[in-house]
């Protein structure tokens, strides 16, 4: 079939204000449907990180949101004396906004001497001496430091926050890299939010042989009587619970998903139908010429496939290109699912355009070859 394709080209070219219709419609849904797909990865990497089933979160029972947590900073101290647990990081959480949004900026502020221990990352400016002896310093995620276009060097501000950015770094988990770091005494001295000794959370690390409930059940029986209650859970539940509303919002998105190929499918059936409702006494002359009945099924099936696919690689490139460049983030209670793009996503974007390609034309390009040579003549 690959020595008729200047003929197919050709019979694409003749109604090319269709074609390119057609491959616009086509690109706009599967841009579409790459978006859905790189948001629902995003969240599927976040809640099946087998990592995070080795540490715990401790927070204060009943909170909310974030900044509505307020534990003492010493509990860190007496959550090592529990069995299992082979260290605890208090941390402070501050973000500009606790809701659903796509332009959350967290911060988490961290022991300078701990920050480097408990997570994968790699400076590509900046160093550390400066982040560690400096109060007021940040390390900024890669993500973050281009969706806002922050420098080594810069003044970065959010609210009532005021940081020095002296580190840019990357992580392998790109939710990470949609983060700020910075000292946990400077958020909690930072001035209206009034958290000195307190911390919004502690990052239990356990033991290889801890396990994970009966651990989380000693914290939260250690602090069931104290000044504040504990709610202690491992971090991918902890996520999870975080992101449950999303969950369902993202879960929901699948749906527009599967519009995306069924508008994809009509379109190109629509079109090819079309197609070759316009060459009938064309085809009768190729079938007078010697062509059979499975050449003419051949040319109509080719048309279809590759008018989708040319569509599917525009919509998708041009959405890999814009997740690329743009790092966007959903972030809610401080946790962010990051729209993953991959070449795995890209490969079943082009795959769903080339099948429905097939399927859309299978109906036309079978009508076109069982069509009689005299009454199409006529």
């Amino acid at each position: 079939m690959f020595r008729f394709l200047p003929y197919i080209l050709k019979t694409l070219y003749r109604h090319r204000t269709r074609t390119l219709l057609t491959i616009s419609g086509t690109a706009v849904a599967l841009f579409v449907f790459s978006f859905v797909g790189a948001v629902q990865e995003g969240l599927i990497r976040l809640l099946n990180d087998r990592q995070a089933e080795r540490t715990l979160i401790a927070f204060q029972a009943n909170r909310f949101c974030p900044s509505t947590s307020k534990i003492p900073e010493d509990y860190a101290r007496r959550v090592l004396e529990v069995a299992g647990v082979k260290d605890a990081v208090p941390i402070k959480v501050f973000m500009n906004n606790c809701r659903a949004s796509l332009d959350v900026v967290v911060f988490n502020g961290l022991p300078a001497q701990k920050l480097r221990s408990v997570r994968d990352l790699t400076l590509v400016q900046g160093d550390w001496a400066t982040f560690e002896k400096q109060r007021d310093a940040a390390v900024v995620g890669q993500a973050v430091a281009k969706r806002r276009r922050i420098k080594v060097g810069d003044k970065f501000s959010i609210g009532m926050l005021t940081v020095s950015v002296v580190g840019i770094f990357t992580s392998p988990d790109q939710s990470t890299e949609g983060m700020i770091f910075t000292h946990l005494e400077f958020l909690q001295r930072t001035k209206g939010l009034n958290s000195v000794g307190t911390v919004t959370q502690l990052e239990v690390l356990l033991t290889p042989d801890a396990d994970p409930q009966r651990t989380s059940d000693a914290i939260d029986d250690m602090f069931r009587a104290g000044p504040i209650a504990t709610n202690t859970r491992t971090k991918g539940v902890f996520q999870a619970s975080a992101v449950a509303d999303l969950v369902e919002l993202v879960g929901f998105t699948q749906y527009l998903g599967l519009a995306c190929v069924g508008l994809v499918l009509g379109l190109v059936a629509t079109t090819t139908v079309m197609g070759v409702q316009d060459r009938i006494k064309e085809h009768a002359v190729l079938q007078t010429l010697g062509y059979s009945g499975w050449h003419i099924f051949g040319f109509v099936l080719s048309e279809s496939l590759l008018v989708s696919l040319c569509g599917g690689l525009v919509g998708v490139g041009l959405a890999m290109l814009i997740l690329r460049t743009s790092n966007l983030a959903l972030g809610t209670e401080g946790i962010l699912i990051a729209f993953l793009p991959s070449v795995s996503l890209a490969l079943t974007g082009l795959a769903v355009s080339a099948l429905v390609g097939v399927f859309a034309g299978l109906i036309p390009a079978w009508q076109a070859s069982r069509a009689e040579i005299v009454p199409a003549l006529k």
